[in-house]
């Protein structure tokens, strides 16, 4: 069924845990991955890259992106676009969700 389209309801599958990170992968084929992330306050991403173009769809929570040398706050509705290869971090300030979205 999800040749033809499908539809979720992300905030009855958004699920804090007690530490680290909660991920459900929503949707992925050869060429895109699009993954809820819930991480716990407190719970941090070292510095990574991709080989993937991504883009990150705060939800809920807040916390702290750092794409190259650009410090972003992290607060529902921010939208943060990611070339491949982009050094990136994170900090969850708030149990932190977010929609990431990975594509060739």
């Amino acid at each position: 069924m999800k040749d033809k389209g499908f539809s979720l309801d992300l905030n009855a599958i958004t699920h804090f845990p007690d530490g680290g990170i909660f991920s459900k992968v929503l949707a992925k084929s050869k060429t895109y991955n699009m993954t809820l992330l819930c991480l716990a306050k407190g719970t941090d991403m070292d510095t990574h890259t991709s080989t993937k173009t991504g883009c990150v769809q705060v939800l809920k929570g807040k916390g702290t992106f750092v794409l190259y040398d650009q410090r972003i706050d992290l607060k529902p509705g921010v939208f943060i676009f990611m070339p491949k290869n982009a050094p990136h971090s994170l900090e969850a300030d708030e149990d932190l969700a977010f929609l990431l979205c990975l594509t060739d």
